[in-house]
């Protein structure tokens, strides 16, 4: 006989059992006369070992319990604070021994948001140098945080994020020492964003622009000063429609569906992975661009310039000829964009529309750069080489609304041409240091950051709430370092560290100084991957007998290859599978062996 003691709330029950008794035999409980207890949510927990004993027809000696071991019997559910993407704090009751994509899953189905599987928990960034962080993890859903003290703790604490702090998916709360009531991040871990739909998805759209509104004011992802201008306009648009909604809110719940309705006839709301047009168009052509465009390929010490060529788009392909009389022969240059690295570089203000392609080739990547002469042509170039990367044709269905999603991009950040249109009245409506980055607070004063930003608002006044939600995000997914996930790393054979990028159909290899993509290799072309746990090594192989070794030198491995398998398992996904998840094979692509 041995003596097992089973920790209950702030006392203890010492019971007898024998090593071949069930643990589901051993839990006896006395209950009080007259005060019965539901335990159907409690559970053994194992503190040393960290792990639930969860497996009630298993034995003692099966789980390897000695007589000294002290199992806590503790319910399952417990309390979190949990910050949604717009900072705002709930309390949530979540299962602490459910495995967080499980637990994720659970939260999201209580927040009616759709498909959970691209979001995750992650802990807190800690700054104890603040003492009104603790202030700011006391006040919960229903109390307005003052979005400027706000800005300034999240700034000071944000780079603390970049040191991933994201849970492992595969293991529960308990397993990562979780506590009870501690407040921890929900927030889009994956930039794959499926079937985003304003009829079902008016949540998770909300959350989804939150998240991408402070990526934008904290400086996450770099912008451009117009386009900054852009973002504030809509958030300021946003702003003033979501007040008056609010307050007609009880008088006009039917004219809300009635404005989603509208919005959806008149508005093309695709992103990645969503629907597309059911116009087939002719499918024996596929459709080509021919055009001159001002070519440059950058060299080590050489100040030459951009050179004019008859340039033509065909497949995946761009062939470059000195003038349109020679197209029919060989041409000067021709390269293929399939996996390529496709990046805007656009002044509207200076009529500067280039387009800069990185793409792959046996010792690294050739640089290109093309400058385009007007908006409509860059729109067409630039949707056609987004197309090709992604191993795409013009033919594809998707092509007419990339170019208006272009367009549309590049209209919201023109200048307004007359400025004395601007009703002086609603000026005082606006606070700079709400709508723009820090950097740009520096740079201008706020009257001449409102003038500017009333200006671009001129260009969204007339959309609706849900429309200028989806084209914030939209003009959010457009910008050059959209969905990479960075980490600093160190490849086999290397002798300085380097960046690693995880977007979601490609690996980057990037130069640490200055970000610039060296190597892309898309997960398309990838055979496996696989880590080295006693060295912290992943190595991924790819087509072409292509080997990739690096070490992460600020997080584990498990992180790395929990994004790899994460982007791979999103990439299954298709518009007729019901809204069940295969955990199992999530685990399967993401959990590795430890």
């Amino acid at each position: 006989m041995c003596f097992f003691r089973w920790h209950l709330a702030r006392g203890h029950l010492q019971h007898r059992v024998t090593a071949s008794t069930g643990l589901g035999g051993g839990i006896l409980l006395q209950e009080q006369p007259g005060r019965p207890k539901d335990w159907s949510d409690h559970a053994l927990w194992w503190e040393k070992k960290k792990t639930w004993l969860l497996k009630t027809h298993w034995t003692l000696d099966k789980y390897g319990i000695q007589a000294d071991a002290k199992l806590q019997f503790t319910p399952q559910h417990k309390l979190l604070r949990l910050q949604l993407p717009n900072m705002k704090y709930v309390k949530v009751k979540v299962n602490f021994s459910d495995r967080v994509f499980k637990a994720v899953s659970d939260i999201c189905k209580t927040f009616n948001i759709r498909h959970p599987e691209e979001l995750s928990l992650l802990r807190k960034p800690r700054d104890p140098s603040k003492k009104k962080k603790k202030k700011l993890d006391d006040q919960y859903e229903d109390e307005a945080l003052d979005h400027r003290d706000l800005a300034r703790a999240f700034c000071v604490c944000y780079p603390l994020l970049t040191i991933c702090r994201w849970l492992d998916s595969s293991r529960s709360l308990m397993e990562q020492e979780v506590k009870e009531n501690e407040a921890l991040l929900l927030r889009f871990k994956y930039y794959s964003f499926f079937d985003l739909n304003p009829k079902y998805d008016a949540i998770r759209i909300n959350q989804l622009y939150e998240q991408s509104k402070w990526a934008i004011l904290l400086e996450e992802i770099e912008c451009t000063e117009e386009e900054m201008m852009m973002f504030a306009a809509l958030q300021y648009h946003i702003n003033k429609l979501s007040i008056m909604s609010s307050e007609n809110h009880l008088n006009n719940s039917d004219k809300e569906v009635d404005e989603v309705d509208a919005a959806l006839s008149d508005l093309e709301i695709t992103l990645e992975g969503g629907k597309t047009s059911t116009i087939l168009g002719d499918i024996t052509s596929i459709p080509e661009l021919a055009d001159y465009i001002k070519v440059f390929k950058p060299k080590k010490l050489t100040l030459k310039g951009y050179k004019p060529y008859w340039c033509t788009f065909k497949d995946t392909s761009i062939s470059c000829y000195k003038s349109k009389e020679e197209s029919n022969g060989t041409p000067a240059h021709q390269m293929n964009l399939r996996g390529c690295e496709v990046t805007p570089d656009v002044n509207i203000s200076g009529q500067k529309f280039n387009i800069k392609l990185l793409i792959p080739v046996a010792e690294g990547m050739n640089e290109i750069w093309l400058r385009c002469d007007n908006e409509r042509q860059y729109a067409n170039w630039m949707a056609a080489c987004r197309l090709a990367s992604k191993g795409k044709t013009m033919a594809d269905s998707s092509y007419s609304l990339e170019v208006q999603n272009i367009l549309s991009f590049l209209k919201m950040q023109h200048l307004n041409p007359d400025p004395q249109l601007i009703p002086e009245q609603i000026t005082t409506d606006i606070n700079p240091e709400c709508l723009v980055s820090p950097r740009y607070l520096k740079k201008y004063k706020n009257k001449q950051i409102t003038a500017r930003i009333l200006e671009a608002h001129q260009n969204v006044a007339q959309m609706s709430l849900i429309e200028a939600k989806m084209r914030f995000i939209q003009a959010w997914q457009s910008l050059p370092e959209f969905g990479i996930t960075h980490f600093i790393a160190r490849f086999q054979g290397g002798k300085k560290e380097e960046l690693i990028g995880i977007a979601y159909n490609r690996l980057i290899r990037m130069d640490a100084s200055t970000g610039d993509a060296v190597k892309t290799w898309r997960f398309s072309n990838m055979k496996q991957w696989n880590v080295n746990w006693e060295i912290k090594m992943v190595t991924v192989e790819f087509a072409d007998d292509v080997r990739v070794s690096f070490i992460c030198t600020e997080v584990d491995c498990k992180v790395v290859h929990e994004f790899i398998g994460g982007y791979i398992f999103l990439s299954t996904r298709a518009k007729d599978q019901n809204e069940s998840l295969d955990e199992e094979m999530f685990y399967k692509l993401t959990s590795g062996w430890v």
